[in-house]
């Protein structure tokens, strides 16, 4: 075992707490739900960014290149001030959802380079321009342009130019468990001498202006570049600073007086920033205690030279800076020991880094995420009770919801919250390197104090009670395998655990969804967000439902997961027989559904959602796109070994096709074995599957050099249209960003290539094959002439979408576009960023910039498919 696999082990029999400490700060606090008190739920516009250096947040915190211990009680992050601009640099900046042409979005350069799964060692960079860091013109610019425009970034403003910046790049490594060593190397890129300010911060998260007791913790000076750290739960720690530097002390309380005009009562948060941009020397204490602190480095870095500052945070007050070199060291090759026993030696030395870069910032993008519902409602004791109209608004049914836990998020600025979606596709590449964490993340969502008394999953903090699609059922199998392959046995407790939670969550679909109770079903939007004709979750324009070919497809998926876990739990106890036939049961009613009820279109050879309005016929939507692919989901095999362990339920199987040919006859595959005599259940037939895939392999339509579309490039001439009660709707080809303000506008599902589904679509595939075999062949592309097996399609798109981050035969990344810095400076070229999803026809990266969540599937497809 590597010294990383120990850790990891001591940390799974909580012999030591190595993850205690992590980067479970936020990038953004402000602009989010939980801050928002407002009479109307305007998130954005009541706690905006000008205010967040002033104002104390009352659930989390955030920070640059940050950590804290898991409860969030204290935190640590760099500031950083570059002489000319108006405010320290202590968060990252970005647009709200009103500011931004498409969306929030963060304006910033940034980067998760290296971290193992105990945050044994990790390393961030942050990209800081040397000129005044152009705030409102990136505001401006980004209006003027419109949804019509491209989106004005920071490297378009020109304060990069002539390499006028500072690489700042923060290194973390724990001599043991409390006890971490801290590098930060300022690395001076310009052709002249520049001067910096270096603020290395360390603060309590605020816990005594709201509920309980109002004790506050304390920092204080201990001498030259000590502070000694104290709370009442947690003990004393021990921030060391090499050097003598000026240590300023202030409180993480709100600046009353500058935002409300009020008498402040003391120290303020933004103190530090006031001493020193303002040099108002009043505004810190100069008795040096509080509960927010800052080491002030003020360092004259040579041209393309680098200054380094070392610290040292520990529960041991005898700690020395003199070590930090030698622990980082020491950490930094254990990591690499530990990522060679994941990252597969065939690889190139570049599809590596690629690999190693997204599981990193898988790990960097965890956060503690704090938010209690009824709290938040009723508003605190110690603060004034929010407006009364918000008792009738945002997330009122999920009072029982409580979180503080520490959580995988999408994106640590553009998405500082959890989906539940989302996570289950971030538990595949997790479980690769911690398959622990991954298993937690996935009983935590399924807690009582998480799912909903009624069974629905929480969605996303600006609506819990939207739907996501039903995928924590195969994240859970998936990640049982993985653990499995990895360790050689798999986790049994673990899958009994959530199956009885997913029961709760299965039955609450099939109560709330089915709108008819013709296993047909109506989830809403299901994280598609703009690519129905209109918004499916709000009431559609003239009224009725939509019967949803997605939505009646995660559930049959769902089902066929539900029967795999249930297979597995009856090798042990064969009363897990009779739930197995149970959902396979419900399988083929909803498969019937699909095939009979009108959502298969014969003509075009496709699915498609219907359209039911009072008084009149039901109406195709006639959308190709990926609503009309998600039926392939939908298919397991089994081997007939596999099925002989079980005879109840191969009886109950073997009678239901006897007896009900009116239900299995529109169902693949009931009777003919398949390769080696495996049996198959699935929604498509071999004959939709090669109607299905002609369409899907057509570079026409929906195969593109990086993937395959959401939507097929046939509507970019011949847009859809629908004409109801006197308005035009229009869904069109857009393959990067969208012109439609559908969800905000900020993701687009009406062209560009997302990992999730591909992901799931290269899984299918697999599965077919596994039934069908080496004789079942398909033109790849449609229209070539060249014949492939569905096992060597899987592969060449899978390779295709990894194709997106490696350098291409002209040494240039599709997911840079055609921005020449990004792809040949050589401060910029090896350093990636994970976009949410990317260009239908160029691959470049598109939407939020750090969502390695479920782009980091990019890290399972390398390791099982190559380059």
């Amino acid at each position: 075992m590597t010294a990383e696999e120990i850790r990891l082990e001591e940390s799974r029999d909580r012999k030591k707490h190595w993850k205690r400490w992590g980067p479970y700060l936020s990038e953004r606090a402000w602009g989010t739900v939980r801050e928002d008190y407002s009479e109307y739920g305007t998130a954005w516009d009541y706690f905006p960014h000008d205010q967040a250096r002033s104002r104390a947040y009352r659930w989390n915190e955030d920070g640059i290149a940050g950590i804290s211990d898991r409860h969030q009680h204290l935190c640590f992050a760099v500031a950083l001030w570059n002489k000319r601009d108006p405010i320290l640099k202590e968060r990252l900046f970005g647009l709200t959802g009103q500011e931004g042409n498409h969306g929030e979005d963060v304006k910033e350069l940034y980067y998760y380079l290296d971290s193992t799964p105990t945050h044994s060692y990790m390393k961030y960079l942050y990209k800081y321009p040397q000129a005044e860091f152009p705030y409102q013109r990136l505001v401006e610019e980004n209006r003027r342009r419109g949804r019509a425009g491209r989106e004005y970034e920071l490297l378009d403003t020109g304060v990069f130019d002539g390499d006028r910046y500072f690489d700042v790049f923060v290194e973390y490594a724990k001599a043991d468990v409390e006890d971490m060593c801290i590098r930060i190397v300022v690395a001076n890129r310009g052709p002249k001498d520049a001067e910096i300010d270096l603020l290395p911060t360390l603060w309590f998260r605020n816990t005594w202006s709201w509920n309980g007791d109002g004790r506050r913790p304390s920092l204080r000076g201990a001498g030259p570049g000590s502070v000694i750290a104290e709370h009442d739960q947690d003990g004393k720690r021990y921030l060391l600073c090499e050097g003598d530097p000026e240590l300023l002390f202030t409180e993480n309380d709100t600046n009353v007086a500058r935002l409300f005009g009020s008498k402040n009562g003391g120290y303020v948060k933004d103190g530090i920033n006031e001493y020193v941009v303002s040099a108002r020397k009043e505004a810190v204490n100069p008795d040096r205690v509080g509960t927010k602190c800052a080491a002030r480095y003020s360092l004259r870095v040579p041209a393309h030279e680098s200054a380094v500052v070392r610290l040292r945070f520990s529960k041991d007050k005898r700690a020395s800076v003199s070590e930090v070199d030698a622990v980082i060291a020491a950490r930094k090759r254990e990591a690499d020991e530990f990522y060679g026993t994941i990252i597969p030696r065939t690889l190139s030395a570049d599809a590596r880094n690629v690999m190693r870069q997204a599981l990193s910032g898988m790990l960097w993008s965890k956060q503690f995420y704090h938010y209690a519902i009824r709290d938040w409602l009723g508003g605190d004791t110690r603060q004034p009770p929010p407006p009364e109209q918000r008792k009738g608004g945002r997330n009122r049914e999920w009072t029982h919801l409580y979180n503080a836990d520490v959580l995988s998020m999408p994106d640590k600025w553009e998405y500082p919250w959890y989906a539940s979606w989302d996570l289950a596709f971030h538990c595949i590449p997790l479980a690769l390197v911690d398959s622990d964490f991954a298993k937690e993340q996935l009983i935590l969502m399924l807690r009582e104090w998480y799912m909903h008394p009624n069974g629905q999953l929480p969605a996303y903090e600006w609506a819990f009670g939207d739907v996501n699609p039903p995928v924590l059922a195969w994240a859970a199998w998936r990640v049982y395998k993985i653990e499995q392959k990895r360790r050689g046995k798999g986790d049994g407790k673990f899958l009994k655990r959530v199956f009885q939670k997913l029961m709760l969550n299965f039955t609450w679909w099939v109560n709330r969804k089915d709108a008819e109770g013709r296993n047909v079903f109506q989830g809403g939007f299901l994280g598609l967000d703009n690519i129905g004709v209109f918004d499916r979750s709000a009431p559609l324009p003239g009224g009725g439902h939509l019967e949803q070919s997605d939505g009646t497809s995660w559930m049959a998926m769902y089902c066929l997961n539900m029967l795999s876990i249930a297979l597995e739990l009856a090798c042990e106890d064969d009363a897990y027989e009779d739930v197995a036939s149970k959902f396979w049961e419900h399988f083929v009613h909803i498969a019937s559904a699909m095939n009979t009820l009108g959502l298969w279109d014969e003509q075009d050879g496709f699915y498609y959602d219907l359209l039911h309005r009072p008084n009149e016929p039901e109406m195709s939507l006639r959308i190709r796109s990926m609503v009309g692919l998600i039926p392939l989901f939908a298919v397991e095999s089994f081997p007939p070994e596999r099925l002989a362990r079980f005879p109840a339920f191969v009886r109950r199987l073997e009678w239901f096709i006897d007896h009900r040919p009116d239900i299995t006859a529109a169902v693949s595959c009931m009777r003919t074995p398949g390769v080696a005599g495996r049996r198959m259940f699935a929604i498509v037939d071999p004959v939709k599957l090669r109607r299905i895939l002609s369409r899907l392999l057509d570079e026409a339509e929906f195969l593109s050099q990086h993937g395959i579309r959401a939507l097929s490039r046939v509507h970019r001439e011949k847009p859809y249209m629908l004409h109801v009660e006197g308005n035009a709707y229009e869904v069109r080809y857009e393959p990067a960003e969208s012109s439609s303000g559908l969800f905000g506008g900020n993701s687009n599902w009406r062209g560009p290539i997302w990992f999730p589904v591909n992901f799931l679509l290269i899984e299918s595939l697999q599965k077919f094959h596994h039934y069908l075999g080496d004789k079942f062949k398909v033109e790849f592309p449609t229209g070539s002439g060249k014949q492939l097996t569905l096992a060597e399609v899987a592969a060449e798109l899978s390779r295709r979408l990894s194709s997106i981050f490696l350098r291409d035969g002209a040494g240039k990344r599709p997911v840079f576009g055609k921005d020449e810095r990004l792809q040949t400076d050589p401060h910029f070229r090896d350093y990636l960023l994970f976009h949410e999803y990317f260009d239908g026809d160029s691959g470049s990266g598109v939407g939020a910039s750090h969502q390695t969540g479920w782009t980091g599937l990019v890290a399972k497809l390398l390791q099982q498919s190559g380059e």
